[in-house]
């Protein structure tokens, strides 16, 4: 007899496998969840951080050591020839890195980086050195000789270091404050002072990091005279204590400043230092402190910083012109919405004072590409449409033309296109094929490193001229003899799309993987994975890893539906979430529940569910408002109740609470625990800073106050993300034996 950890206690399952239907044993699979997580990565040697050297001779990247997939080292490629090799050992440079400070750990979160070693680098402006961040100092690696110097070499942790415009110094956050060091002379200088305690100088607050995708908070101008700067002040922000598990049971009391929807944010002031003066002008932003710092971009010619302002709400992006010699600052573009603004970083300041940028503000709210002269009047519509441009991706001055990637014939694939500066001409794709498309071009775009992939072909990269033929390949991943997945590419399953339809009449797109040996005459249990919220896309016509793989393999049926509020459909389709999310999300993945239901060789009865963050909280959502609908759902590291999680996210699709108090009401998963009847397995981190663990814990408690089963997983030690080789290996295997029990009656 095999028990469980539920909400009541220890509790026998064999009265409920009993009662589940048998299914014949579905074949061996060939993947096991063991090497799903072992080194090397199945994927292969994919390259990450591609990017040209100044000069366009070398091709430099990120790529993970064999023997151990999460620790990072710089490679090179010549361009005009030769194999790729290791240019920087990250453990030559340092043999055992130090412990993260809270800060870096905390910004590596926030960016979604979960490896080690060499994790950021930057070329000098001449391409004669790369500085590498690495063990909390930094390295300048000459390119020639293959030297590394170490830049300072201090008891503090350095962090976001940066070479400036023009090499002659690096940038450097310290305690808290900016620092320069001059590269000829090694002198250093800190540029701030005050930095302690709730003030920071230089560093982007928790919001900005996590939801705005701003990772820094200074930025030089191209000539290296001046520096905008912000200043963070974290006085007025809610200090969250959370109890943090660590993984040697110790356990610790956090102090962190947690700006929960409705509460305050902390005060960002922007500052411009003169490096000739040393005087700091404070640059005129707003009315109100209450708005959020969300981009700064330089004019070529060092005349102007270009400053984005959200307002609180995030329906209203000011761009401000500023003179860096005083802080004065006018309106260059407002952009204003009933829905709300997703930033880019499309912001393309021209040689003749001219800007390129892109705008949801057309009709559905498709992203397109607009020039903008100086003043900030609309030049031309460069591009237009019911597509998407995903963004700028370089720009020929000399020729007039402008690259960018996106879709225009289906959202579930991506391509680079080309497009005439002056909109004279239709955008022309200058790749191929149904996948995913990715590039990076050098400095005159002439040529460009590509990565294609898409559902049986892992990420391919090679270099390419400007108009789509590939010279080279610098990583072709081919799944041949020796590849970490060629034994497992036999029983590689590949998806099959449809279309459904919303009550609204909206087109959903959803992937299917059929299992192993499918046979249309048999009844399959059913896993629905879903995300669901805004910014993100599920199905698509890129690789999927192996999570797939190993749900089809063991025979299920693995489905996912991409409903009203995803991305990559145009604002409006995102839109439809405003004020409620949690409702029409829901509605969409039900659509999918009932296709499901519809086809013969789907055991309707075995429909199982599951997803992480929002599709955690959205498993949460769809099995209580379609009690027994699902057979079992499996949630991690979700939001139960939108008034704990942070301001910049929920009040852009929510609203303020004051404003929308039915609205969080009617979001919130305690509304809606009466429906509670689909079995749940719930996971989170007990360390988790983005989605707080008292979400969780707070729906533990309501239902062990309900006398409710469930089961449960939490992990010590771990943020958002459960991270690492074993942990990997111990929570994949309770979901699917969570599942097989619940799915297939197994024990």
């Amino acid at each position: 007899m095999k028990f469980r950890l539920l909400g009541l206690g220890l509790v026998a399952t064999t009265a409920l496998a009993a009662c589940q239907p048998q299914e014949t044993a579905a074949p061996e699979p060939a993947l096991s969840i063991e090497r799903a997580f072992a080194s090397p990565s199945l994927t292969g040697p994919s390259p990450r951080s591609l990017r040209f050297s100044p000069d366009g001779s070398r091709v430099t990247f990120l790529r993970a050591k064999e023997e151990d997939r999460n620790v990072l080292d710089l490679w090179a490629m010549d361009v005009d020839g030769g194999e790729p090799y290791m240019l920087v050992d990250s453990r030559v440079l340092v043999e055992e890195e130090r412990e993260l400070t809270e800060a870096e750990r905390q910004l590596r979160e926030r960016a979604r980086i979960s490896s080690t070693g060499i994790v950021r680098y930057q070329w000098d402006s001449q391409g004669e050195a790369i500085l590498v961040p690495l063990d909390g100092d930094v390295f300048h690696v000459d390119i020639e000789s293959g030297e590394a110097r170490r830049v300072m070499e201090t008891p503090e942790y350095e962090t976001d270091a940066r070479i400036s415009p023009q090499g002659n110094f690096v940038s450097f956050i310290r305690d808290q404050n900016l620092y320069i060091t001059n590269l000829e002379t090694g002198e250093e200088r800190a540029i701030t002072r005050e930095g302690g305690g709730l003030i920071s100088w230089g560093m982007a607050e928790f919001v900005s990091q996590e939801e705005l995708s701003r990772y820094t908070g200074y930025w030089w101008s191209p000539d290296e005279r001046y520096m905008a700067v912000a200043r963070v002040d974290e006085s007025l922000v809610d200090n969250i204590e959370r109890m943090e598990i660590g993984t040697d049971g110790s356990a610790r009391v956090v102090d962190q400043r947690y700006p929960r929807a409705g509460t305050a944010n902390a005060n960002v002031d922007l500052y411009v230092f003169d490096l000739e003066t040393g005087n700091f002008s404070q640059v005129e932003l707003a009315d109100t402190n209450d708005y959020y710092l969300a981009r700064v971009n330089w004019a070529s010619d060092s005349s102007t910083a270009y400053v984005q302002v959200l307002d609180r709400m995030q329906r209203n992006l000011d761009i401000r012109a500023v003179d860096p010699a005083t802080g004065t600052s006018d309106t260059w573009l407002m952009e204003s919405t009933d829905i709300w603004i997703n930033l880019t970083r499309d912001f393309r300041a021209l040689d003749d004072g001219s800007v390129l940028w892109t705008s949801e503000d057309t009709p559905g709210g498709y992203r397109h590409i607009q020039h903008r002269a100086a003043d900030g009047s609309l030049i031309t519509q460069i591009t237009s449409g019911e597509w998407v441009v995903g963004g700028i991706s370089a720009v020929d001055q000399e020729n007039g033309l402008v690259y960018f990637s996106g879709w225009m014939d289906s959202p579930l694939d991506r391509h680079l296109f080309v497009v005439p500066l002056d909109g004279s001409a239709e955008p022309t794709a200058i790749t191929e094929g149904e996948g995913r498309w990715g590039g990076s071009f050098n400095s005159n775009a002439t040529a460009f490193i590509g990565s294609y992939s898409n559902p049986t072909t892992p990420p391919q990269t090679g270099l390419y001229s400007i108009d789509g033929e590939r010279i080279r390949w610098i990583e072709e991943n081919a799944l041949v003899e020796g590849h970490p997945y060629y034994e497992f590419a036999d029983a590689h399953i590949e998806p099959e799309y449809g279309t459904l339809t919303a009550a609204d009449g909206s087109t959903l797109h959803y992937q299917m993987y059929l299992p192993t040996d499918f046979d249309p005459n048999r009844e399959y249990p059913v896993i629905q994975y879903l995300y669901g919220g805004p910014h993100a896309q599920v199905v698509t016509r890129g690789w999927q890893g192996t999570r797939a793989q190993l749900f089809a393999q063991r025979g299920y049926i693995y489905f996912s539906i991409d409903n009203r509020g995803s991305w990559n459909r145009g604002r409006e389709f995102e839109g439809h979430i405003q004020r409620r999310m949690g409702s029409v999300e829901v509605e969409d993945q039900l659509v999918g529940l009932e296709h499901l239901k519809s086809l013969p060789y789907v055991d309707a009865d075995n429909i199982g569910i599951w997803g992480w963050s929002y599709g955690g909280y959205m498993t949460l959502m769809t099995t209580l408002q379609a009690p027994g609908e699902y057979a079992a759902g499996v949630s991690g590291a979700p939001v139960t109740d939108w008034t704990l999680y942070d301001t910049a996210y929920t009040e852009r699709y929510m609203d303020h609470p004051d404003a929308n108090f039915e609205g969080y009401q009617q979001s919130s998963v305690f509304a809606h625990l009466d429906g509670y009847e689909t079995p749940l397995f719930l996971i989170h981190g007990m360390a988790d800073d983005n989605v707080i663990f008292a979400n969780s814990v707070r729906l533990y408690a309501e239902l062990q106050e309900r006398r409710a089963d469930f089961e449960m997983m939490t992990y010590p030690g771990q943020r958002h993300g459960v991270r690492g080789e074993d942990r990997s290996v111990h929570m994949w295997s309770d979901i699917m034996e969570f599942f097989d029990r619940h799915l297939k009656g197994e024990e």
